[in-house]
């Protein structure tokens, strides 16, 4: 089942929380952040296919700082779209609405919470590991980390790179596995970026596949 809601962060920001329930009583709760593109259609199917397995899925619009319902699409208009958004998005307030997410699944649940994010989400999961304290954190190919290689995380950290990515260049992945040999990182020898969304042509399910199985079975690790 899902549903809209709202929550409130620190700063009195409002935003949607895409909410999607598992069939039982939640394992734990689970927060899932977005590409550049919203808490898009994609997006959402990542909160409810988390859902099936047994999490309290929450997807938040982290772009109503900018506008209510933005969801775009991955060509053209859109793409240009979504480019203009990053750059008008501060990730300080990107974590005071993840803060606020995490606020809610562990209220809804009286369970541990994670975070899990893709592209400009993985990111922002790094940083909400560093600078929150989520129970466990994973991030698929978040771009710019080693910018933030130096901030230590504080909780358990899992990260998904593809070996044929074009943004991400693997010096910033080893600054990170440099200044924390702990954190766990897995590669896919033939993946590109966003090899995790099935309605890019970059998908690629095999890597996809793999790096699931990992995340699910760190997420049951950390949360359950």
């Amino acid at each position: 089942m899902a549903e809209w809601t709202t929550v409130q962060a620190e700063d009195g920001h409002n935003l949607d929380l895409y909410l999607a329930r598992p069939a039982g009583s939640p394992i734990a709760g689970l927060v899932v952040l977005q590409e550049i593109f919203g808490a898009n259609a994609h997006i959402r199917s990542v909160a409810d296919g988390f859902a099936k397995d047994g999490f309290l899925a929450v997807a938040p619009a982290l772009f109503d700082r900018i506008e209510k319902g933005i969801q775009l699409g991955y060509e053209g208009a859109d793409r240009d779209r979504a480019m203009a958004c990053l750059k008008l998005m501060d990730p300080a307030n990107a974590i005071k609405d993840v803060a606020a997410s995490l606020a809610f699944v562990r209220h809804a649940t009286g369970r541990k919470a994670g975070v899990i994010g893709y592209c400009w989400g993985g990111l922002i999961t790094w940083l909400s590991a560093t600078r929150l304290h989520p129970n466990a954190a994973v991030g698929y190919y978040a771009g710019g980390i080693g910018n933030f290689a130096h901030e230590t995380p504080q909780a358990p950290v899992q990260l998904h790179f593809g070996r044929l990515d074009t943004h991400i260049p693997a010096e910033q992945v080893n600054k990170v596995s440099a200044a924390h040999p702990d954190v766990e990182i897995h590669w896919y020898e033939n993946a590109g970026h966003a090899f995790n969304c099935d309605m890019r042509p970059s998908y690629h399910a095999e890597s996809a596949a793999a790096a699931r199985i990992s995340a699910l079975a760190f997420l049951h690790k950390h949360l359950a």
